[in-house]
């Protein structure tokens, strides 16, 4: 059985992940980049606060005494902000896209990609404390 402590932090991150799943929805990576961009434009402040689960990821690495897991999960989440930063820069600042970058933005997104962070970052979480 999970201790309490760990079943918090996996409601906190899952809730943190569905506001993130709901605020950047859209059916294609185009839109989702449209709806990010709206507070990167405003401010790169807002649009990392609009990242609550990268927040999360940085302080349980620091809780976790950056542990080779929780060190991870903030690399993967890190690495996330970084290439949404990348195509946001591309798509919407430059205009400059390749062939196949603008192909692939334009693609309808599977349903399970967007849901996968849900299953992958509590397995983490629980690794991480354990």
């Amino acid at each position: 059985m999970l201790e309490s402590y760990v079943f918090n932090y996996i409601i906190l991150f899952v809730l943190l992940e569905i506001y993130e799943i709901w605020a950047q929805r859209a059916e294609t990576l185009l839109g989702m980049l449209a709806r990010m961009y709206e507070h990167y434009e405003k401010s790169v402040w807002l649009f990392l606060v609009m990242q609550p689960t990268f927040i999360f990821a940085m302080g349980f690495m620091i809780l976790c005494e950056y542990n080779i897991i929780s060190v991870t999960l903030f690399s993967l989440k890190a690495g996330d902000i970084l290439t949404k930063m990348f195509l946001i820069k591309k798509v919407f600042i430059e205009k400059e896209l390749s062939s196949d970058l603008s192909q692939m933005i334009v693609a309808p997104i599977n349903k399970a990609f967007i849901y996968m962070g849900l299953i992958i970052y509590p397995l983490m979480i629980v690794g991480a404390l354990s």
